[in-house]
């Protein structure tokens, strides 16, 4: 815990100064703390994207940004602090119902983050893209590697900055502080809500209740707690500034997105967004739209570079653009067994099951998944029927129609792509949150239900449960709790402690885990490392097997066609 919260104070000193140096740059007139501190997370994120194409994210980069961060530190010394005093006197006005919540929660997210790592995704490929980031930046087709590794996601190079790999090996935690600034942000808006009675304010200050559901993500870097943090906070500006939206506030909405999208291209709804306001607020917008186009181009632009160097084409996964593809890309038998698996996983049926059932066959089938699959399933079709008559009982505004509509068309892309209600999770949660707002409003029962929401929270925290009965993931059974032995030292950045072996496959010398968990296990194993029964399974059906482009690791890896009978 303690290691973490002096890791948390430099990454908050350092994005509080890059996201005030970019904001002054951008003009956005923000005076919030944490979302200058967000702000300043896409800033790094940014930077560390661009250092990755060259070389590695280590401590090189590390004194590039210290030099960066003092620079801007003595620049605007007198507004920065002034930035802190602030944000201390809006804490300090905050009720004691509320100070008590974030003073508990704050410890509850430290001792969470600093427990083992629960989501399963970290044992596949996050420790994994991560260390390759810090010791080689970007790598020329990875992906034939490890296939998973081709997700390398915008929140994963922001946490290779941020782990410290040059310093110390078991910091995996960003997400949890992206959760804290989530939730600063969230009980600030409360309290001006017991204030402007706007109801805006309280659906987003609620946002703290879904620690419930969140809490066991934080503990390595899932990008879905970003994706939810920013979120909120993106549905709270549209809806405050609908009517009428001044350019900064329209900037600030697009970098949020833009930051968004590039954690996770499966919110690519989020686009509709800015146009809806630009469409909305034509007059007021349309003239100054050259920062937002450049911030856009210069997303794109790294989100297509990235992938063409890791994946060898510009979208991952996509088959589009194939003409576009490089001579390490993943072959097209891989692509889609890939597809494949995608495609019915959501269902959890099999690839031949899925080809006999009918659209309605298998929307009946996700519904009626057992445990919390079902359940979340059944919740998103529940708010789908039940949200428009609170919208119009309650709140019939325009721009809560457009929200709305943009849950429904998140829904149907999850469809006819991969039905995982994680990529749903944010809609799910929000108009929960906005159902519940429309009966309850009292100062009373909002303070009861936030204090209350701790007590499951802290169950969590500190008490084995078993999640075989609610979950229907074989590898997601025991929940992640806080040990006493963590007060100072932070568990390691994986939940398996087996060994690995080295094996050698031609010119590939590779580690694998002796202890094969589940197919797409890696772990913490030394570069390059991967499950051997991975390289045998495509071996065996594809006739393809993983080889270094050179002796260099920092070349990569293409796909190598073998002889059936070899």
């Amino acid at each position: 815990m303690l290691l973490i919260l002096l890791s948390w104070i430099y990454i908050l000193f350092t994005t509080i100064n890059l996201g005030f140096g970019f904001d002054r740059y951008i003009g956005l007139k923000n005076k919030n703390f944490a979302i200058t501190s967000i702000l300043g997370l896409f800033s790094v994120t940014i930077l560390a994207s661009v250092w990755a194409i060259f070389g590695r994210i280590n401590i090189e980069f590390h004194g590039f940004l210290l030099i960066l961060n003092l620079l801007l530190f003595f620049k605007f010394q007198k507004e920065i602090i002034e930035n802190y005093k602030s944000f201390w006197i809006e804490l300090q006005s905050l009720s004691k119902t509320l100070k008590f919540f974030l003073f508990t929660i704050t410890l509850m997210i430290v001792a969470q983050c600093s427990s083992i790592p629960y989501v399963i995704d970290n044992e596949s490929y996050y420790i994994q893209t991560i260390k390759w980031i810090n010791e080689y930046g970007f790598v020329k087709g990875i992906v034939n590697l490890h296939f998973f590794l081709g997700q390398t996601s915008g929140w994963h190079i922001t946490q290779s900055v941020f782990n410290f790999s040059f310093l110390y090996s078991n910091f995996n935690d960003l997400s949890g502080f992206v959760m804290l600034l989530g939730t600063i942000f969230s009980i600030q808006k409360l309290q001006e809500f017991y204030q402007n009675k706007n109801s805006n304010y309280l659906l987003i200050g609620l946002f703290p209740i879904t620690s419930i559901f969140l809490f066991q993500f934080i503990s390595a870097p899932s990008p879905d707690i970003p994706v939810y943090v920013l979120s909120f906070i993106i549905f709270f500006y549209f809806l405050e500034n609908f009517k009428k939206c001044t350019v900064e506030v329209f900037n600030l909405i697009v970098i949020l997105i833009l930051f968004t999208l590039y954690i996770k291209n499966t919110t690519l709804t989020f686009v509709l967004i800015p146009i809806v306001l630009l469409v909305q607020n034509f007059k007021i917008l349309s003239k100054n739209l050259s920062k937002s186009f450049l911030l856009a181009s210069i997303v794109l632009a790294l989100f297509v570079t990235k992938n063409m160097i890791i994946c060898g084409s510009p979208v991952f996964p996509s088959k589009l653009f194939s003409s576009l593809t490089m001579d390490y890309s993943i072959p097209d038998s891989i692509e889609s067994f890939y597809y494949d698996q995608l495609k019915y996983y959501g269902y959890f049926v099999d690839l031949q099951q899925y080809n006999s059932m009918s659209a309605f066959d298998l929307f009946l089938r996700w519904l009626s998944l057992p445990k919390l699959n079902g359940l979340f399933n059944k919740l998103s079709i529940l708010l789908i029927i039940i949200t428009p008559f609170f919208i119009y009982k309650f709140q019939n505004k325009k721009a809560v129609w457009i929200l709305y509509i943009l849950m429904v068309l998140q829904l149907i892309i999850l469809f006819a792509t991969s039905p995982q209600y994680r990529f749903f999770m944010n809609f799910i949660l929000f108009f929960s949150l906005f159902c519940f707002i429309c009966l309850f409003q009292n100062k009373r029962i909002i303070n009861t239900v936030l204090l209350l929401s701790l007590v499951p929270t802290l169950l969590i925290l500190f008490l084995p449960i078993n999640l075989n009965r609610f979950s229907n993931y074989k590898f997601m059974m025991e929940l992640s709790n806080f040990s006493t032995e963590n007060i100072v030292f932070p568990h390691e950045n994986t939940k398996n402690n087996t060994a690995f072996e080295v094996i050698q496959l031609e010119n590939l010398k590779y580690n694998s885990p002796i202890q094969n968990d589940f197919f797409w296990a890696s772990g913490n194993g030394a570069l390059p490392c991967v499950n051997k029964d991975q390289i045998a399974y495509f071996k065996k059906y594809f006739y393809i097997i993983p080889q270094q482009r050179t002796k260099d690791l920092k070349d990569g890896f293409y796909a190598k066609k073998i002889n059936e009978n070899d």
